[in-house]
């Protein structure tokens, strides 16, 4: 099978970032499903992995970890899905990766592909939408109210998480949905996602909340290091603060005085751990193409970049390390 894969960490500019390779069609073993991927779209978490995990010497390291397709088989202990089933899903980090023809990934963690969206549009989705629910729901906990705290600040706006995150907010509670952009173009992008306030998080958090409210939860999606002071300035005695990125440190000492709870997410714990509860994450997809099928949700595709293969792939990770994405970068089936 056709696949895209490294050997070396190395820059993305470097030639053997990401190379076209061939390898064996893995089998599918316990609950495993084999799906022929159609469509995977790029996130932050692959440009770290190429840069952070070498393989051992000789191997091969396929990343990618949303993907729509098709299953084409099972193993032998599957039951919830059968060959020809449309499924969408963000895999497995200690896996090997979605960019390739086919892809080994438990059942319990995938669903089926929403119905009114094509392979690109529905690849845009799992990985976001994981991340953005966990974080929300079970990590915050945001339908649980915070006294005086009615609203919630979605720090990184135009983002693949933020961009679930805000149509979540604004459409499944009640909370007054604040969301940061520094961009026209993404300051137009977040408010049509449903955002009742845009500010900008190259200036001071704290004093454009302020007239608008204390926010009793901040989901912070990015760059939580620049602004983990502002956000122990405006949010609300007893608030809650979430995110998701990987800050070289994280002072929480500021939030002592307020009370404030903190919450990581990662969306890879349910399967790295094969919790009791990892079959979660497929009722979760399930729920979510639910609800993108009833228009509650929709797509957040940004750009398709065209055909799964190395060049393709280089070009989208070059434009996540830019940090200037807007939405989803998807890649769509391997050319003829």
């Amino acid at each position: 099978m056709r696949a895209v894969g490294y050997q070396e960490s190395l820059p993305i500019q470097a030639q053997a970032a990401l190379v076209d390779i061939e390898r064996p069609t893995p089998q599918p073993l316990g609950r495993d499903l084999l799906v022929q991927v159609h469509a995977v779209s790029v996130n932050p978490v692959d440009t770290k992995v190429r840069l952070r995990a070498k393989p051992e010497a000789g191997e091969w390291k396929i990343l990618g970890y949303d993907a729509s397709g098709t299953v084409v088989a099972t193993g032998p202990d599957a039951s919830l899905f059968k060959p020809g089933d449309a499924v969408f899903y963000a895999g497995d980090i200690t896996r090997q990766g979605t960019n390739a023809e086919f892809h080994l990934v438990d059942e319990r963690i995938v669903g089926r592909k929403p119905a009114s969206l094509d392979w690109a549009q529905s690849a845009a989705l799992p990985l976001t939408a994981i991340t953005a629910w966990e974080g929300l729901f079970d990590r915050l906990n945001v339908r649980k109210p915070v006294p005086g705290g009615n609203a919630i600040l979605i720090i990184g706006g135009a983002g693949g998480v933020a961009s679930i995150a805000i149509q979540l907010a604004r459409r499944l509670t009640g909370l007054t949905v604040i969301a940061t952009a520094s961009r026209p173009e993404t300051a137009s992008w977040v408010r049509d996602l449903g955002a009742h306030h845009v500010i900008d998080h190259a200036k001071p958090l704290a004093e454009q909340t302020e007239p608008l409210a204390a926010p009793g939860f901040v989901f912070s999606t990015t760059q939580t290091d620049k602004h983990v002071a502002e956000i122990a300035k405006l949010i609300a005695p007893q608030g809650r603060f979430g995110l998701i990125d990987d800050p070289a440190t994280l002072d929480v000492v500021p939030f002592k005085r307020k009370a404030v709870s903190v919450h990581w997410e990662l969306m890879f714990t349910r399967s790295m751990f094969q919790t009791e509860d990892m079959a979660a994450q497929g009722v979760l997809l399930n729920e979510v193409a639910r609800l993108v099928d009833d228009g509650t949700l929709r797509t957040t595709l940004g750009e398709n970049f065209g055909p799964i293969n190395a060049a393709n792939l280089k070009r989208a990770h070059a434009m996540i390390e830019s940090g200037r994405t807007r939405g989803k970068v998807v890649l769509e089936g391997f050319a003829k």
